[in-house]
């Protein structure tokens, strides 16, 4: 099955980038931030878990090393909903690392395959798996390959790598996500070793013609930042990966589909630039780009602000779009 999907990135999608991403694309499939597995079972289960229904398919990615604990939060998943439960076995960040979870998991690839076994006798979804091609010197081909053996040995079906290693010493988390070199061929290669495995890939991919070309070859492409920074690269998905109709022609049209959420959210309490953050990309490039960011930027931080600043910046940018055009 071919997919696209949205990655999960901690402090970014979150219900509210979730819920935009959602009038973009229908078919996309969206996961939430990592959460840990001590955040749920802690009984924080709202905060962390709730979701609209619009922003189906929606994967919830967990952290976590302890199978138990795993295995009880891949039920609690199913029950809330969930489309798919990820194992995280790739962020290299310091206080991921202390509690042993996240990319150094890749060291122990029989834990991991311990984790998504006890998972998936806890649940009918799909139990999948997001890691690096590597940490550290372990980053040969073939190390790679016992990994996903080791994994997909108790039944896991589904890998999204991100082709680059991690380096847990020296390097922060952002540049774990540019320094270590992308190594697309890695990747390729383990689904003409694995056929039978579902492979998605992850890094660096900023257009869809790059994921059209992954396509070609793989079974899934995952979006990260360029989803996020410049989220309308989003609303062609639907017609040029799933061949189905887009929601939204334009951006102005997409502003217009997320309003009426925009104002109800409003009434319940949601403050406006928890929206807005996620919206800041919306027009780069175009004129009135620079407008629309900082009017939203300004105004949102605001007391009183509401929908209204969002009305307001798209008017800039129509205005501007007319003066460029006269």
């Amino acid at each position: 099955m071919r997919r696209l999907s949205v990655a999960p990135m901690m402090d970014w999608t979150d219900r509210f980038c979730r819920r935009f991403h959602r009038v973009l694309t229908r078919r996309a499939l969206l996961y939430t931030e990592m959460v840990p597995t001590g955040a749920i079972l802690r009984g924080q289960r709202e905060r962390f878990l709730a979701f609209d229904p619009v922003e189906k398919p929606l994967a919830l990615q967990l952290g976590g090393a302890d199978p138990v604990a795993l295995a009880e939060c891949a039920a609690i998943a199913e029950d809330w909903g969930y489309d798919e439960v990820n194992l995280n076995v790739g962020c290299p960040s310091d206080r991921v690392q202390n509690a042993r979870f996240g990319a150094c998991l890749m060291a122990e690839p029989k834990l991991v395959a311990r984790c998504v076994e006890q998972m998936q006798a806890a649940t009918d979804i799909p139990v999948t798996v997001k890691h690096r091609i590597g940490i550290d010197e372990q980053d040969s081909y073939e190390e790679l390959k016992g990994f996903v053996a080791t994994v997909a040995a108790v039944g896991c079906r589904s890998f999204t790598v991100h082709a680059r290693k991690a380096w847990l010493q020296g390097l922060s988390p952002k540049q774990n996500r540019e320094i270590p070199p992308l190594r697309y061929e890695m990747v390729q290669r383990l689904k003409q070793d694995f056929p039978e495995l579902e492979i998605v890939i992850n890094g660096g991919i900023t257009s869809l013609e790059v994921a059209a070309e992954q396509l070609r070859q793989l079974d899934g492409v995952m979006l990260g930042r360029a989803a996020y920074q410049d989220p309308w690269v989003l609303a062609e998905v639907d017609s040029r990966i799933f061949g189905e109709e887009d929601p939204v022609g334009s951006r102005a049209e997409a502003v217009q589909a997320l309003l009426p959420w925009l104002k109800d959210a409003h009434e319940r309490g949601v403050p406006v630039k928890a929206v807005t953050r996620h919206v800041l990309g919306l027009f780069n490039g175009l004129p009135g780009a620079r407008t629309w960011r900082r009017h939203l930027s300004e105004k949102a931080s605001r007391q009183d602000a509401g929908p209204e600043i969002v009305e307001e910046a798209l008017a800039y940018v129509e205005a501007a779009a007319e003066r460029r055009a006269a």
